[in-house]
């Protein structure tokens, strides 16, 4: 479907035109023109394919979707690929995002994202100093948006992460725990799995030999990489708390049946005692003086509980009890 259509000619927005007039205005000096698609079908892409002149391999990649993010230059046009993650009920949503660049055009087709990117245009008509730049300035502002949705993300996954920690230590629910830490590894990996890929490809934005188009916007792509940075050096230390916190978890659980183990044994040793006195005396053989003893009863009840009430008190003072 299509969500926008508009013409840019240094730095300011012309109007918005139809599909039909699109290169007509890709003929005039100083001028592109920027298209926003959501849930392309295949006439729609075969529309902007002609108009455009788009690469077929990177068409075809747009419409099977499900890509690696990635950045490819084709001749003096560049295709990237970016995935969106935001939070929907607690559940992470994963969209993509197909951005064609060429030196007068751009074309964003974006698949099951949330959120669009008629704030990205907003921004970009406030800056026109900078969308004089063209259509590279356009794919780094796209491409900021993008980054700049995962630290939400990011965030909650902390968040969450602290919440789990906290039930750990106060011993409540160890299992659903465990089961909460690897839902959060799952969310962590699914975040990665779109930051890492992308990391790398916007490295190929800026210093060295760099696509034509990003020649003029060569830091903007570098403070983009630096984001990345950072999202994945806080993706490293949840992934490595979650670790541990497993790791502590177990631990807990296992300190927990120490702690059941001793009890247990503490009184099982006290009533050993009973049961030991009580068969020595239960055995009724003919001579064993203390049977006949007035004091032989009282003075056996005594002599277990002593023995068992210092067993107590040492069990009791050493922790066990």
């Amino acid at each position: 479907m299509l969500i926008n259509c508009v013409a840019y000619q240094e730095g300011k927005k012309l109007s918005d035109i139809p599909v039909e007039d699109i290169s007509d205005y890709l003929a005039k000096p100083g001028c592109f023109v920027w298209v926003a698609l959501r849930d392309a079908d295949e006439a729609e892409m075969a529309k902007m394919q002609e108009e455009f002149g788009l690469h077929e391999l990177a068409v075809e990649d747009a419409m099977r979707g499900h890509q690696r993010p990635k950045i490819e230059e084709y001749g003096e046009s560049v295709f990237a690929v970016m995935h969106t993650v935001e939070l929907k009920d607690g559940e992470l949503a994963v969209g993509e995002v197909a951005v064609f660049v060429g030196p007068n055009y751009v074309l964003s087709a974006r698949r099951d994202s949330l959120q669009g990117f008629l704030g990205v245009r907003a921004r970009a008509e406030r800056e026109p100093h900078l969308l004089k730049k063209g259509s590279g300035f356009v794919l780094y502002a796209l491409m900021d948006a993008v980054v700049d949705r995962y630290f939400p993300v990011i965030e909650a996954l902390e968040e969450e992460l602290e919440q789990i920690e906290e039930r750990i230590f106060r011993g409540r629910a160890q299992r659903e725990n465990v089961e909460q830490l690897y839902d959060l590894k799952r969310k962590t990996l699914t975040l990665r799995h779109a930051v890492t890929p992308l990391l790398e490809a916007v490295g190929r934005l800026h210093g060295g030999r760099v696509p034509t188009l990003a020649l003029k916007v060569q830091d903007y792509f570098r403070d983009v990489q630096d984001h990345l940075h950072r999202i994945n050096g806080r993706l490293d230390t949840i992934r490595d708390t979650i670790s541990i916190a497993i790791q502590v978890n177990l631990s807990l659980v296992t300190i927990s049946e120490g702690e059941v183990t001793k009890r247990l044994a503490s009184w099982a040793a006290i009533f050993a005692v009973f049961t030991a006195f009580a068969g020595l005396w239960g055995m009724n053989f003919e001579f064993m003086p203390e049977l006949h003893w007035h004091y032989g009863y009282p003075v056996a009840v005594a002599i277990m509980v002593v023995v068992c009430g210092y067993l107590y008190y040492r069990f009791r003072k050493s922790g066990w009890l």
